[in-house]
């Protein structure tokens, strides 16, 4: 019998997936056997330029659901850089969000009533070329335990506050003892009672949920709600499925939201098989996002009225609980904006 080959990612810890990322352009291209063509340098300096703004990085775990030989395969047009990064557009800034307003204490954002974020990591598993914090100062958010200790008083301090986000960057790309750490800080705020997770780990490097995430994760006080971020229907395979179902299993409320991006997933075959495949699995469409005008994202932009139709079409097509609600973040508003 030939032994089975087993795939270094495979053998690999979560964390050990996470360092061993694809940083560089070519070798994403060379992995997927795509072919320039007679574009070879131009697309090559255009992705080193655009590469510079906001760095290429991908888990092999995702590449390894990408077609090869196809340049317009939607996960990969989610994290390649392209030369469409450097146009400068109207409308579109470094913080579309006003993040820096809203910004309570190092490492606490608050942008709505009752709640707050932690800015538990600047890491991310994934770069995704869209996303609202690609210029994010995170440098001024990094903190020692006692800064951290510090923060959680402010929150404990404040009786309105009644739940705690993770965010980040990815805040599952820290630490177990860290967030478990946190956890049990949180979990000793009386008035605290919902713990809220938004991560894309579980998506792109399934292995991150592992017995210690969920040890800190299966809370007696605190109601734990875990937030996903999947756009596409082709980002959840066999070892997504299982490692959501590790989740679940603790009881755990499991939500997704996507962000709508042209040329990705603006078809409503797409959206409607993403959110029969999530409900599948026991995860809730949540949120479908505008896409926030970050600058270098501009080719991802859907014109709003356009989105509404999707949206209408999706509504047609699925039952209410399937079909996420459109909606769009504005900066100072009291809620997000939900539309159609």
């Amino acid at each position: 019998m030939i032994p089975r080959t087993v795939p270094t990612w495979q053998s690999q810890t979560w964390q050990e997936q996470l360092m061993d990322v694809i940083r560089d352009p070519v070798e994403l291209c060379d992995v997927l056997a795509l072919d320039f063509g007679d574009f070879k340098q131009r697309y090559l300096d255009e992705m080193a330029v655009a590469g510079q703004n906001f760095e290429l990085r991908v888990p092999r775990a995702f590449v390894r659901r990408m077609a090869k030989g196809d340049w317009r395969d939607p996960l990969l047009l989610q994290v390649l850089p392209q030369g469409r990064e450097l146009l400068e557009l109207p409308g579109f800034d470094a913080d579309p969000l006003a993040e820096s307003e809203a910004n309570r204490t190092p490492g606490i954002i608050q942008k709505y009533h009752g709640r707050v974020l932690l800015l538990i990591s600047s890491a991310c598993a994934i770069h995704c070329r869209y996303c609202f914090r690609r210029h994010f100062p995170y440098d001024d958010h990094r903190q020692s335990r006692g800064e951290w200790q510090a923060a959680l008083e402010t929150i404990a301090a404040d009786p309105s506050i009644t739940e705690v986000i993770y965010s980040g960057g990815d805040p599952l790309s820290a630490p177990d003892r860290q967030l478990s750490w946190f956890t049990e800080q949180i979990a000793r705020i009386p008035h605290v009672n919902t713990l809220r997770v938004h991560t894309r780990l579980p998506i792109v490097i399934p292995d991150r949920i592992d017995g210690q995430c969920l040890s800190w994760l299966d809370q007696p006080r605190l109601k734990v709600v875990v937030v996903l971020h999947s756009n596409h229907p082709n980002e959840i395979d066999a070892e997504v499925a299982a490692s959501i179902g590790k989740i679940r299993a603790l009881g755990i409320l499991v939500l997704n939201q996507a962000v709508l991006l042209k040329g990705i997933n603006d078809r409503v075959e797409t959206l409607a098989t993403l959110s029969e495949k999530l409900f599948r699995l026991g995860i809730l469409p949540y949120y479908l996002h505008l896409l926030d005008k970050v600058r270098g994202a501009g080719h991802f932009d859907l014109p709003e009225a356009d989105a509404i139709a999707l949206h209408t079409a999706l509504k047609a097509q699925l039952p209410g609980y399937l079909t996420p609600k459109l909606a769009k973040e504005l900066p100072g508003a009291t809620a997000k904006i939900v539309l159609g």
